[in-house]
């Protein structure tokens, strides 16, 4: 049966959050804030926090620090998932990720989709893992902030969760690079 399993010891998972805006400060990021409090109350930590203009180069320069940096297990961003001209954070994403996590975009239109209706065709939200790193792409309102991590992530980032979780396959992410070295 799908749940908490509450026999199993919580793991906190360390989460770097970044806004992608180009109007945006962190005491106007209300989105990124509504993020970090989430992320926070579930038990895990902020590891950072940021904010990156919409530009693919800078948004994946700020991806490939946080992915090389062994203390954070997954980042979360915020914003540039659209379809305008500016929203290129997919993009960035995409220079970046090994592996897709193919469901994780569909989970959230279909989850979107009961809220807002089609409009959420919108959304090129994303996820996947590169150098052992979880990396997820949210829209950047506080709603789609809060269906993402509450209908989503919060359960898939917590060990306790049944029947399997995103928390359990962290010791794995880098397998490959092992069987390479052979």
């Amino acid at each position: 049966m799908p749940g908490i399993d509450e026999t199993r010891p919580f793991i906190p998972v360390n989460i770097a959050v970044l806004t992608v805006s180009d109007t945006r400060t962190l005491e106007t990021d209300t989105s990124g804030a509504t993020l970090a409090d989430r992320i926070v109350k579930a038990g895990h930590k902020v590891a950072v926090r940021a904010i990156e203009k919409d530009d693919a180069s800078l948004i994946e320069a700020h991806l490939r620090r946080w992915i090389s940096d062994a203390t954070i297990d997954a980042v979360i961003t915020t914003g540039g998932t659209g379809i305008t001209g500016r929203d290129v954070t997919p993009e960035a994403f995409d220079r970046v990720l090994e592996k897709r996590i193919e469901g994780f975009g569909e989970l959230f239109r279909m989850l979107s989709y009961k809220k807002i209706g089609p409009s959420t065709m919108q959304s090129r939200a994303i996820g996947g893992v590169a150098g052992g790193t979880y990396l997820f792409a949210l829209p950047g309102s506080p709603g789609a902030v809060k269906d993402g991590w509450d209908d989503i992530l919060a359960h898939q980032l917590d060990n306790r969760s049944r029947p399997c979780n995103l928390v359990e396959l962290m010791p794995r992410l880098q397998e490959h690079l092992a069987q390479a070295s052979r």
